[in-house]
């Protein structure tokens, strides 16, 4: 199947309280783990580059490349959305034009005027190409490739103003940080998220999908998350297998030095939880 934007999708999730996966991907094995894992379970599935990922796989248009022909030598035939995840306002546009299906402008750490203003110029770009949008109001705590969020909760009059500039799914801080979750956290605030589902029709964004309680992912999807990030959780499984692989003195097999022998628990490590999380997030199979 080729690539299909995000806008049906993440509606359908919205209306039937589940929600679809979204998982970066860093390399050519982190690639193929995740849309094996999406062929394997029959779901739909969101695979994302963020500006940094891109830079170090050879920029957005290789990117786009690798998982389009990767798709078409594992015969994978459920749709798959391309994503950049918390794009800037440059990289937006870089990659509406190389061809992405769907995009996000995270104008959080802009003053607001300008972070809507841009938002709209985003939309229009993208919208003429039939690409889908991704905003965010309300920083989300932790690093992003450079962005740094202390992890204040959305505004709810600026969540509003944000959503009527036309973006089809919406990025919102409701506790949430990208990361590993310190021992302090205090978890996910839920009124606010349920302020935010009443006023906002759209799709709404969990970021920082990584270390979040299962029950709180779930409550929060019954309540309107319909997307959900994960990444670090797939860094530390890969690492966890690979540092394992060595512990077991593996390398010292006969030509256990190979690099796809090495990169092969990590890969199935990835899978896995990719899996996992898509059963968290009741993402139905395909019919």
């Amino acid at each position: 199947m080729s690539l299909v934007n995000g806008t049906e999708i993440f509606k359908a999730a919205r209306e039937g309280h589940y929600a679809v996966g979204a998982f970066n991907t860093n390399n050519l094995e982190w690639t193929r783990a995740i849309l094996g894992a999406a062929q394997e379970t029959n779901t739909p599935i969101l695979i994302q580059t963020s500006m940094g990922a891109a830079k170090y796989m050879g920029g957005y248009e290789l990117c786009k490349n690798l998982v389009e022909q990767t798709i078409k030598s594992m015969n994978i035939t459920v749709p798959v959305i391309m994503h950049l995840d918390h794009g800037n306002y440059e990289a937006a546009k870089e990659c509406i034009e190389v061809g992405y299906n769907s995009v996000m402008f995270d104008g959080h750490d802009l003053p607001f005027e300008e972070n809507l203003a841009k938002t709209k110029e985003i939309v229009a770009l993208a919208h003429a190409k039939g690409i889908s949008v991704e905003a965010e109001v309300g920083s989300i705590g932790g690093e992003e490739d450079g962005i740094i969020g202390a992890g204040e909760l959305a505004d709810v009059e600026e969540a509003k103003q944000l959503a009527a500039a036309g973006p089809d799914y919406l990025a919102v801080g409701i506790g949430n940080i990208h990361g590993v979750y310190p021992e302090n956290w205090q978890g996910l605030s839920f009124d606010r998220l349920q302020e935010l589902a009443d006023a906002i029709d759209l799709p709404l964004v969990l970021h920082g999908g990584s270390g979040i309680p299962k029950e709180q992912i779930l409550k929060a999807i019954e309540m309107g998350i319909s997307k959900v990030n994960v990444n670090t959780e797939q860094q530390i499984a890969w690492s966890n297998a690979v540092k394992e692989y060595y512990a077991e003195n593996k390398d010292q097999a006969e030509k256990g030095f190979d690099p796809r022998k090495v990169l092969a628990p990590g890969t199935k490590a990835i899978k896995d939880t990719v899996e996992s999380r898509i059963k968290w997030f009741g993402t139905p199979a395909v019919k």
